[in-house]
């Protein structure tokens, strides 16, 4: 009987207690209600704990990079995804397409005269980011630029993350802090430090 129960333990774990059927015994019938209860409970003290402590919560959402492998990547031909891949990089290097915020893989695509879904196979496979992330970097790193620069010293965060193509503060504050680990007004006060110390 206990090996049993160690069994739906796990299963109750798992399933966070759900999706087992009603109709067990009685003695699993009130493990399963007790452990419904500790989940609640768990749940409960992590809010309130996260509540009263914000220090606790993470400075900016963001999640790990989950690996996917789609099928039609491998199905790309070599020379296709080389045409793909210089045709992307001209897009956006050089026409620096990724200042417009609703520049879309899908625009891109367009543009190319292909489907988003080959746009995303290789810009993973050459890349190895999402397109989004591709995007980002790159308007990142032009706003790396822009904030150590004489000319945009009068610009602020905001206007400079509009210059290089995001469409509002906060997305532009999410991605930097993503890649470079500290905020935009930071990162600028940190290189006028050291400017001012040469």
């Amino acid at each position: 009987m206990s090996n049993v129960k160690c069994q739906m333990a796990k299963a109750f774990a798992k399933s966070e207690a759900r999706s087992l059927p009603l109709a067990l015994s009685p003695s699993l019938f009130y493990f399963r209600n007790k452990l419904t209860q500790k989940i609640c409970f768990f749940r409960k003290k992590c809010l309130h704990l996260q509540r009263e402590n914000p220090w606790i919560m993470p400075k900016y959402n963001i999640t790990e990079k989950k690996e996917r492998d789609a099928a039609y990547r491998m199905l790309l031909r070599p020379e296709l995804t080389d045409a793909l891949y210089e045709k992307i990089l001209h897009k956006l290097l050089v026409e620096k397409k990724y200042r417009d915020p609703d520049y879309s893989a899908q625009k891109l695509a367009k543009e190319l005269g292909t489907n988003s879904r080959y746009v995303s196979a290789v810009v993973n496979l050459r890349f190895q980011k999402n397109y989004s992330e591709l995007v980002n970097e790159y308007r990142i790193s032009e706003a790396l630029y822009m904030l150590i620069d004489h000319r945009y010293a009068e610009c602020s965060i905001g206007e400079i993350a509009h210059l290089v193509g995001f469409s509002n503060r906060q997305s532009f504050y999410a991605a930097f802090y993503r890649i470079k680990g500290i905020t935009p007004r930071e990162y600028r006060v940190q290189q006028q430090e050291k400017l001012g110390k040469k």
